[in-house]
This record gives structure tokens, C-alpha cells and sequence, in this order.
């Protein structure tokens, strides 16, 4: 996205000798109003792939977050770029371990799992080229995560919590943004004492997952807990944003939520695993028909590993009109008996992945480039007319007394502000973090 160039143009002032002062840049990175007035696509493990964020951004969401990285893990990779398509991969010594493109960089927020302020540093130095934000994963309550001291064991030891966030702020620049995702505590108040401990490190937004360490996906998120918490975070006086997630269906739900919980945005993850169109104000129906065969042409086009297809494809479902039940198994069961992408070209039809690319790219492309809070309030400013002087040939008019009609005057008052325009992978199947 490109920077709005600064205007260099001057208006004389009544004596013709003043200049306007420049305008404030427009800005290309994130900034606390970014995470404002949202709908976001959770961190999804095997899931939330390059397609799938793509995919995301074409019909709606926000900003999205890439699925959890280990720390250790990306800092052995090897970053390439494919010549053809753009696609950058970090590649692992058999596959790719995380892939993306300037095209979502404006919007991408990289997850980190780590236990280790240096670790969780150097792993963000490895891939902040090509990102906008760091978030740190302190939800998932998967073993694997847990066990090192990562995810949601990092609950409980705040101290290692916030000094990794700590890290992150102090070293890495100051437009890539820093934030945390993490779940309720037990109680309100241990809850409250944690996102004020990480709000202070500097962070530019807070998640919360509305369940509990133990709780699993198919326990009712406890949204209503979440209220107190928004109102607490806004309270201390910081520019920091809260985020909801869990159980949000899609953009008319996150409305609600945010109505309900007064949260700043609203993450999405199961919901857009069955369906990255639900971003949308009409999300696709019939998902076998209108959304799968796009998705593989645009897969295979971006090299996306056939089993990272076959698996997000086969999470694909929602509501029916046209399609038949027979029909979507069927789709489902080719899919899952395919060895590769030539094994379903009949389904998928012409190898078109380039077209769906760039129609995605117009659409991303083609949003309003972002705006701080106050470099929208300097250009309402500059729209001020110059206030009025009398010419030097003329008298000055007779002051408004009790023997002079009053001369109408309007100040101009500038239009409210909203911030972030409108427009949110916690694990697959087995749950969200």
C-alpha cells in the first residue's frame, strides 16, 4: 500500500506571507486504531494457510493472523521467493513451514509460540521483513504447546508472559505491532490483574478468548465475562485494544458481540474454517460449489502443499440451497481419496489459479489505505477555511454593539472520529486457541 505523499502546497494567510503546515502522512503499518472497529480471522493451526487468508481478505476480514510458529522452529528456515507468483516461503528442510505474500503483509499479524524473551525476539527479527504484526501465543492448551512453558502455561507465570512481550516491544520496530491472545482466568479479578500486567508492557492489542484454560470448544464461550474486563482495560487510560473471540458465526454476530461486550473488534476462527467467506455481509452458500473449487485452482497456483489443501478443504461446510447432501459427500469423498491435484481436475475444472489471484489482489488492493486517528483529524484540519480578513482598501466593519446588526459566525467543527473502517487459527477442528 502506498504512502499518501505529503503536500507540499502553501496558502497565503491574510498578509499572503504564511504557509499551511504539511499534511500528516498516511500510514502503511498498524497502529492501535487498526485493531479498532474489526473482524479478524483467528491463528489456526493447519488451517489458517496462505489460502485461507487470502481467501479471508477477499471477503472481509480485517486483519488475519497466521497460524502458530515455535520460535525455534523459523529460525533454521530458509526464506524464498517464488518468481512466479510472489509466494515467500520458509522452508523447512522437507516442506515450507510458513508461507505468505506482499499482498496480505499490510494485514498479517505472525503468532509466536515461545517460552523465551530471546527466542521469541529473534524469531520475530527472522520474519518481521515480510509482516506487520507479533502476536504472542498465550491460549493454546494443546501438550505440545504446553509443555515447553508455551501457550496457555505462560497463564501462569505472568512474569515470563509479560517480560517476552517486553522483549518484543523494546527490540523490534515500532511499526511492527506487538500483542498477546490469551483466555479468562478462573475469576474476574485474576483476569483483570493479568490484562493490566500485559497491557503495561506496551502491547497495541490484548485478545481474549472467552473460555477458560480447561475449557473445551464445545463449551458455550463466556462472552458476558468479557464486558467488565473491556470497560477495566479502557479504564486505565492506555491505547490498547481488546479483542473477543469464541463463538462468533460471522459479521452480523461480531455486531452483537461487540454491542454486548463493548470489545474493540471480534475474532473469528471455528466459523471461518467452515467457511473464509463469513467475513462477509452475504457469505457464500452452497460452499461445495461456490467456494472449494476456487479455493483448490488457487491453491495449486500458489504451490500450496496438496495435504494443507486436502485438509481445509475437507473442513469446508455451510448452509446448502442448491447443492444436495448426496452431492457435497461425494465432493468430499473424491477429495479425500485424492493423491494430488490432477487426481480432481474434472471437479475443479480449468487450472484458472492466476485469475482467482488477481481477483483477490483487486479486491485487497482497491481498500482505502489506513489513516491514524491524527493525521484524519490534520486533514479535517487543513479544511478549515482560512478565517476572514478585511482587505487592506477597505475599513474594518463596525464592532456588533447595541447600534450594529451582529455579523453571522460558524466555526467549523471537525467530524467525529471512528477510526479502522469495518469491513477476524486457534486450532482446527480439535479447538480454538
Amino acid at each position: 500500500m502506498s504512502r499518501r505523499p505529503i503536500s507540499k502546497s502553501s496558502t497565503p494567510g491574510p498578509q499572503g506571507d504564511s504557509e499551511r503546515p504539511p499534511k500528516r502522512p498516511r500510514i502503511d503499518h498498524l497502529t492501535p486504531d487498526s485493531f479498532r472497529n474489526g473482524i479478524f480471522l483467528a491463528p489456526m493451526v493447519r488451517s489458517g494457510a496462505l489460502p485461507t487468508r487470502l481467501m479471508a481478505l477477499k471477503h472481509g476480514a480485517t486483519l488475519v493472523w497466521g497460524p502458530e510458529m515455535v520460535d525455534k522452529a523459523i529460525l533454521h528456515a530458509e526464506r524464498e521467493v517464488d518468481p512466479v507468483t510472489g509466494v515467500i516461503s520458509y522452508n523447512g528442510k522437507t516442506r515450507a513451514m510458513f508461507t505468505t505474500h506482499p499482498l496480505e503483509k499490510p494485514y498479517l499479524i505472525y503468532q509466536i509460540g515461545s517460552a523465551d524473551p530471546e527466542l521469541a525476539v529473534q524469531a520475530a527479527k527472522t520474519v518481521m521483513q515480510d509482516i506487520s504484526g507479533v502476536d504472542l501465543n498465550c491460549g493454546c492448551p494443546k501438550p505440545f504447546s504446553t509443555h515447553a512453558g508455551m501457550g496457555a502455561a505462560l497463564l501462569t507465570n505472568p512474569d515470563l508472559l509479560c517480560g517476552i512481550l517486553e522483549a518484543l516491544r523494546r527490540e523490534l520496530p515500532r511499526e511492527i505491532s506487538v500483542s498477546a491472545k490469551i483466555r479468562l482466568l478462573s475469576t474476574q479479578e485474576e483476569t483483570k490483574k493479568l490484562v493490566e500486567r500485559i497491557a503495561r508492557t506496551g502491547v497495541n492489542a490484548i485478545t481474549v478468548h472467552c473460555r477458560t484454560r480447561n475449557m473445551r470448544p464445545r463449551e458455550r464461550a463466556l462472552v458476558e465475562r468479557l464486558k467488565e474486563i473491556v470497560d477495566f482495560v479502557h479504564g486505565l487510560g492506555l491505547d490498547v485494544a481488546v479483542i473477543q473471540n469464541g463463538d462468533c458465526t460471522g459479521r452480523e454476530d461480531a455486531k452483537r458481540i461487540r454491542d454486548l461486550t463493548g470489545a474493540d473488534s471480534v475474532m473469528i476462527a471455528t466459523a471461518a474454517e467452515s467457511n473464509p467467506s463469513c467475513f462477509s455481509a452475504t457469505p457464500l452458500r452452497d460452499v461445495e460449489s461456490t467456494l472449494s473449487p476456487a479455493y483448490v485452482r488457487l491453491c495449486k497456483y500458489l504451490d500450496n502443499h496438496w495435504a494443507s489443501t486436502k485438509f481445509c478443504v475437507s473442513q469446508f461446510k455451510g448452509t446448502r440451497s442448491e447443492v444436495s447432501k448426496t452431492d457435497a459427500h461425494e465432493l468430499k469423498s473424491r477429495i479425500a481419496k485424492a493423491k494430488g491435484y490432477e487426481d480432481i481436475e474434472d471437479i475443479v475444472g480449468s487450472w484458472t489459479g492466476e485469475e482467482e489471484f488477481k481477483e483477490i489482489s483487486r479486491i485487497v488492493e482497491a481498500r482505502p489505505p489506513r489513516i491514524s486517528a491524527e493525521a484524519e483529524q490534520g486533514d479535517e484540519e487543513e479544511n478549515i477555511p482560512p478565517p476572514c480578513a478585511t482587505p487592506p482598501d477597505r475599513p474594518n466593519p463596525e464592532p456588533p454593539t447595541s447600534g450594529a446588526p451582529k455579523i453571522g459566525f460558524r466555526i467549523p467543527i471537525p467530524a467525529i472520529l471512528t477510526g479502522s473502517n469495518m469491513v477476524s487459527p486457534t486450532p482446527t477442528p480439535g479447538g480454538m486457541r
